[in-house]
């Protein structure tokens, strides 16, 4: 439809993609399967395994996890994951099945969950297969610090990625300490905490056409120096991390709960903003007395102002229009892991309370 020109295609994708209309299967767009998706609702069933100890979950996790596992992208040194499908963006045009540290770097984080969960070493083992791709990425290399490629076939350096397998190959090196998964997590953390702004943000990436600043990347910038932290209590990047939660903890939300996209102004309200921001202050519960409250919050308006009657989650409100298509890889898998990180911490609160008292919980309502 667009004769192989890169600007049409992105108008024509991204006019379909963020249409208050669904007129997917007007022009022939048909459902495939969402890799990242799955990932998500892995993790999140993991999630509630631990919390409440229902078999179902755990089943549910393992079928989302052996599905995954049936299917990663040909051709590679390791485990890795990509879109089934093309996509054209600011940055070019991502042809299907290119794998991403994105996709691969959230996956593998359920793939450790699941590890942490069920206690079963084939998890652990596919977590480091994917590390074993991640080591194997072009990375760009300076005086403060290299950044993995967001791709493998070149270098494309971007903070979000480059701290999600950062992030991924901390958290493995804590059950299988290997040099290479730390050093690498070491100078790919250096990198993005040295690029940090004044303010605390990150912009997208350091080229002038990813000079942006917004939600749910800061959030994933967030938790992924947070894991590295976590595992190996570097205290060097301490402040990056206070400073960057300050940051997206007073600019992206307002006094209500609604999350904003853009550090700078109010809409669109975008639900994988919603979805992540749950996770991320569900996450931060343990450094910051707020955030659960926080999440909650958040997860309270989303619930009543992005969510259908037949329960399934907006993908955006814009200041007029609201696009209400059910999208599972930006909205529902987004929101399912992210409601189910909030339901887990409020079970651990509630259980901790039960403790202290003497008693027991079986679990917590928010």
């Amino acid at each position: 439809m667009t004769f192989g020109n890169l600007l049409l295609e992105r108008v024509l994708l991204q006019s379909i993609w963020k249409s208050p209309v669904n007129i997917r299967p007007l022009v022939g767009v048909v459902p495939l399967d969402s890799t990242k998706g799955r990932g998500f609702m892995a993790w999140g069933y993991a999630m509630l395994h631990r919390a409440t100890g229902e078999e179902s979950y755990k089943v549910n996790a393992k079928a989302c996890l052996d599905w995954l596992d049936r299917h990663p992208e040909s051709g590679h040194v390791g485990h890795c994951w990509g879109n089934h499908f093309d996509f054209t963006t600011r940055s070019g045009r991502m042809v299907a099945h290119t794998p991403t540290i994105v996709w691969s770097g959230l996956i593998g984080q359920a793939y450790v969950e699941a590890f942490e969960a069920f206690g079963e070493s084939r998890y652990l083992d596919t977590a480091e297969s994917i590390c074993r791709w991640i080591l194997a990425l072009p990375r760009e290399k300076t005086d403060q610090g290299d950044c993995l490629s967001y791709v493998p076939n070149a270098q494309s350096s971007i903070h979000n990625s480059n701290l999600l397998g950062a992030g991924l190959l901390s958290r493995v090196w804590k059950h299988r300490p290997k040099p290479e998964y730390i050093e690498t997590a070491r100078q790919a953390v250096r990198y993005s905490c040295a690029r940090m702004r004044q303010d605390g943000s990150w912009w997208y990436g350091e080229q002038p056409k990813y000079h942006w600043v917004d939600n749910f990347h800061t959030a994933y910038n967030l938790d992924s120096l947070k894991r590295y932290l976590d595992a190996t209590g570097d205290s060097e990047y301490r402040p990056h991390l206070k400073k960057g939660y300050d940051y997206f903890k007073g600019t992206f939300f307002d006094p209500d709960g609604r999350p904003r996209y853009y550090h700078d102004r109010p809409y669109p309200i975008d639900i994988q903003c919603a979805g992540q921001a749950i996770d991320t202050f569900s996450f931060f519960r343990d450094i910051d007395p707020e955030a659960l409250p926080l999440a909650q919050k958040v997860a309270a308006w989303t619930m009543e102002n992005m969510q259908g009657d037949d329960g399934h989650f907006y993908y955006r409100k814009y200041k007029v229009l609201t696009a209400k298509t059910p999208y599972f890889h930006w909205g529902q898998s987004t929101m399912f892991k992210g409601l189910s990180h909030l339901y887990s911490a409020l079970s651990s609160r509630a259980q901790a309370a039960a403790a202290a008292k003497g008693g027991t919980a079986q679990g917590a309502r928010g």
